[in-house]
């Protein structure tokens, strides 16, 4: 581990050979795919999730050519489908101990659909798959004997105005945006939840959160159109890359900080500019409704009946 100086940069990363990192969502160009890359560039074994072969192949191939001795591993798994999440992670058991677990996948603003689960598409992506993962790798965090989980949340977590504590399975109005910041908020008020129980219960696990500010990432075009280019879909993603402050491989220096960086549990790291929308990261707050500590147990219990698992 490293100390923080005031203005981090990957330079900053100590060496990470002989540490195990599971990075999900790890398509080309987003954030998940620069996290993994410069993780594997210092020597971490890093575990690429993704839903599907293809772009996981798309994925190892981009980061062979800059780290051509990249110790990369990885696993099929779609976190909105939570039977996916079970027998991905079955197969990551196979690893031994992991150190660190980015929950980085994430989908924005969909329209709206049900996943085979019956959760709405957002909640069961952004939320209950990783709960589930999280628990299910949690004695692979625990055996590393410092685990740590990092989720990726986002500014626009200060939206939400509730958090998403209504039966899941119940069919209501749906509005893409409200409903993603609920999503978002939720991220930290489990990453609150998490760190809390790790320690009055005594385990070797840290839960820290990230948000990238404002980056050119796929993400808003793969929300609204289910792909980044084609006709409207890549004007909207030309239009969001035009404006954006910062491109998505400084947007995943929060999450790398917040992996590699010596910080407390409970920590949410942001870009330190104005407004935390790009700049170097630094530690950051987040809005008074994420430290609710009954909203977050309440998600916790909500969570465990929903994905069927229940934690230490």
């Amino acid at each position: 581990m490293t100390p923080i100086d005031d203005a981090w940069t990957p330079g900053d990363i100590p060496d990470q050979s002989a540490r195990t990192v599971v990075v999900t969502g790890t398509t080309v160009g987003g954030l998940g795919h620069h996290t993994a890359l410069e993780l594997a560039r210092r020597g971490a074994r890093v575990v690429l999730a993704g839903r599907t072969e293809s772009k996981l192949d798309e994925t190892e191939t981009s980061i062979r050519a800059e780290v051509p001795a990249a110790e990369l591993e990885r696993a099929v798994l779609d976190l909105s489908d939570l039977g996916s999440v079970g027998r991905g992670a079955a197969r990551l058991a196979a690893l031994g101990p992991v150190d660190v677990l980015v929950n980085n996948a994430g989908v924005m603003g969909t329209p709206y659909s049900r996943t085979a689960d019956g959760l709405e598409l957002q909640l069961a992506t952004n939320h209950f798959g990783p709960f589930l993962l999280t628990g299910l790798l949690l004695p692979q965090l625990v055996a590393s004997n410092a685990g740590r989980v990092v989720a990726v949340s986002s500014q626009f977590h200060r939206v939400a105005r509730s958090a998403p504590l209504g039966d899941p399975l119940e069919k209501r109005h749906y509005s893409r945006w409200p409903t993603y910041a609920r999503t978002k908020l939720a991220n930290l008020l489990f990453t609150y939840e998490l760190d809390r129980r790790a320690r009055r219960a005594g385990l070797p696990v840290r839960a820290l959160a990230a948000h990238p500010g404002f980056a050119g990432t796929h993400l808003a075009a793969n929300g609204q159109y289910g792909r980044s280019s084609g006709g409207v879909a890549s004007i909207l993603d030309a239009a969001i890359r035009a404006v954006s402050s910062q491109p998505a491989d400084l947007g995943a220096w929060p999450s790398l900080m917040a992996v590699t960086a010596d910080l407390p549990g409970a920590t949410y790291v942001g870009p330190s500019g104005l407004g935390e929308m790009r700049g170097t990261p630094g530690i950051v707050t987040s809005s008074r409704l994420s430290h609710d500590e009954d909203a977050q147990r309440r998600l916790w219990e909500l969570s465990e009946r929903t994905t069927g698992i229940s934690y230490p």
